[in-house]
């Protein structure tokens, strides 16, 4: 048995061996009659690695949902890594178990869990569905079916300095990635002249793993800015090997060793934080917009700190959504009050988030926030200001079974050229080859195939 098939093997016994102790747990707990007040499960499909409470929905709220309604709450904890998390949910609902009752739904989760899940769209008026962001509750209809409203959104965002900005006279973050690489060398260069010698002006997540498609989603961010597609589109057209593409993974490689570290290809999202929040050696960071709600006390930059939209290319402004929602088991043994928890914290989750944040003494500063945050939070944003990216989805949809590969496929091929192990035009060139043959698809977006 070769390493990669010893260590499948062990993480499939491991997964299996969770669902076995989770069902034996659900199952016996069944045994008695129900007493009151009713017990609901909730399969959080985050709160594993990260400081802090960290999960879908803080323990703080889970409370404030018992004390309103009775109905109490077993918050059960998932593996840390994405395909692990999947696979967990998959076994569990393919059981047939009356529990867990409600589940996380990751944004690329939506297909394949989706028949194993009720419908909600009955549960909540029109306008509670049509308020919120439209690709964003699109992302999370499966034939017809909304199988999970959106909870806690997530996109991709850039951090960056207040104080060091003020200081070095822009009033304002940038808006391009041209401005930020300008903002960023000016920066740079007068911390280091004060002998922060391992400052650096931008940072994000160059590595593979296995526990996140972080370069992905960036790689997405950046190609969409420039016009180059969004990887697969949503008729089956492959998109990635075209000039956009070529130019944006041309300038991100480019960074490396410019404004940013050189072993940024090998930072994962954690290290990229630990630069930015933690040791404050770097001005901008992409990241994701969670990480302002996470309660943790050794990030003594946090309040130096503000969010802004990702910069834009020459055709848009762009952020990869990465939200996890909420959606009730077709078999759930407790249905009326899955329900009204999902209702509940749909309906009250800018709320929630507002006590969250001012408990965790954030000073927080938004400037042309993500257009998908503001529907939902509008104390995000200042009157008049102007629009910040649009949300784009990845294309898990349209990939189906296959994205998983699909995505593996496209980071590796990004790697290639951030470490100058392959240029752009034969990475793209390819990556469009390996993606035709997994799609089975021998098609690419009209124009921009470079043959």
């Amino acid at each position: 048995m070769h390493c990669a098939e010893r260590r499948f093997a062990s993480r499939r016994f491991r997964r299996l061996g969770m669902v076995g102790i989770l069902l034996s747990v659900l199952f016996f707990s069944g045994c008695h009659k129900p007493t009151q007040p009713v017990t609901i499960t909730f399969l959080d499909a985050e709160g594993q690695g990260f400081p802090g409470d960290h999960r879908m929905i803080p323990d703080a709220s889970l409370q404030e949902f018992t004390r309103e309604t009775g109905i109490r709450v077993n918050d059960l904890p998932t593996p840390e890594d994405n395909a692990s998390k999947l696979s967990l949910a998959m076994d569990l609902l393919r059981s047939g178990a009356p529990s867990p009752d409600v589940y996380g739904v990751d944004t690329i989760w939506a297909g394949t869990m989706g028949e194993y899940l009720i419908d909600l769209q009955p549960n909540f008026a029109s306008e509670e569905i049509s308020s919120q962001d439209r690709d964003l509750i699109e992302s999370y209809r499966v034939r017809g079916k909304l199988v999970a409203m959106p909870y806690n959104p997530n996109v991709q965002v850039l951090f960056y300095r207040t104080d060091l900005l003020a200081e070095y006279g822009f009033k304002t973050p940038p808006r391009t990635w041209d401005e930020l690489e300008e903002m960023s060398v000016r920066i740079q260069a007068g911390e280091r002249a004060k002998g922060k010698k391992d400052f650096w002006g931008f940072v994000w997540s160059g590595a593979i793993t296995s526990e996140s498609e972080q370069l992905t989603c960036e790689g997405l961010d950046w190609q969409v800015a420039e016009g180059g597609g969004q990887i697969i589109e949503p008729d089956g057209k492959i998109s990635v090997n075209n000039a956009s593409v070529i130019h944006a993974w041309e300038r991100a490689a480019h960074w490396v060793g410019w404004i940013s570290p050189p072993s940024v290809v090998s930072y994962t999202a954690m290290d990229a934080e630990d630069k930015f929040w933690v040791s404050g050696t770097a001005a901008f960071q992409l990241g994701w917009s969670e990480m302002y709600e996470i309660d943790a006390v050794d990030k003594p930059f946090r309040d130096k700190s503000g969010v802004t939209s990702v910069p834009g290319g020459k055709s848009a402004r762009v952020a990869t959504l990465g939200a996890y929602s909420l959606g009730i088991s077709r078999t759930s043994a407790h249905r009326p009050e899955a329900v009204k928890l999902v209702q509940f914290f749909i309906r009250n989750q800018a709320q929630l988030k507002t006590s969250h944040l001012e408990k965790l003494g954030r000073k927080v500063e938004f400037f042309e926030v993500p257009l998908a945050m503001r529907k939902i939070y509008p104390w995000w944003c200042k009157p008049g200001e102007s629009a910040g990216s649009t949300v784009i989805l990845r294309p898990s949809a349209v990939a189906g079974a296959n994205y998983e590969a699909v995505s593996i496929a496209y980071s590796h091929a990004l790697h290639s050229v951030l470490t100058r192990q392959s240029t752009a035009p034969a990475a793209t060139a390819a990556l469009e080859n390996e993606v035709v043959r997994i799609m089975g698809n021998d098609t690419v977006l009209p124009g921009t195939a470079l043959h």
